[in-house]
């Protein structure tokens, strides 16, 4: 099943890439992610966890100043976790397969855009070192933030995911996540 939504969201971004004929990039990018679960009913402290995200994207442009740009990436998230009356702390990572699709507006032409659109992410494994319930197979969030070409193919970006569903499905935490990337665009 895990391969086979993999496989689907592929397929859409390649199904993209062939309606589109003109004003078309793509790349890769990958960095870093600084995540931390928040919420009103939290029997728990947390604190943020720094982790990675990895992956590939396509742009498609509408105008000079306007583009779509859907994206595959793994992505890791999660936070440490100390229970109440817990004596030590516990991590729970979890694995997405995470599909942002992106408008991108430009507010200097092919140099600086700001980035804004919904995320559905697929969660593909979970690592924790404590038995506590199983997180929601399904999250969506809606991200926005900046990314800066640098020169040629180089761009640096900066990105905030809130999300907007509920990581398990017994406490009313979602996911924080704050990236930061470096890629490569052709």
């Amino acid at each position: 099943m895990k391969k086979s939504i993999f496989l689907t969201a592929l397929l859409v971004l390649v199904g993209f890439s062939v309606s589109f004929a003109q004003g078309i990039n793509f790349g890769l990018k990958g960095g870093a992610n600084i995540s931390n679960f928040e919420g009103s009913s939290q029997n728990f402290n947390s604190e943020s966890i720094t982790s990675y995200h990895a992956g590939l994207f396509l742009e498609f442009g509408l105008s000079d100043r306007i583009s779509i740009q859907p994206e595959l990436l793994y992505s890791t998230v999660g936070a440490n976790m100390t229970f109440d009356g817990a004596a030590e702390d516990f991590r729970n990572e979890l694995g997405y397969i995470s599909i942002p699709l992106l408008a991108r507006i430009y507010l200097i032409p092919n140099r600086l855009s700001l980035d804004l659109g919904p995320q559905i992410s697929y969660l593909m494994n979970e690592s924790e070192n404590v038995n506590i319930t199983e997180s929601n197979t399904f999250d969506f969030a809606v991200t926005g933030g900046l990314t800066l070409q640098v020169i040629g193919p180089l761009f640096i970006q900066g990105r905030y995911n809130l999300g907007l569903t509920d990581v398990k499905p017994d406490a009313e935490v979602t996911n924080r996540v704050l990236q930061l990337s470096a890629g490569l665009r052709f």
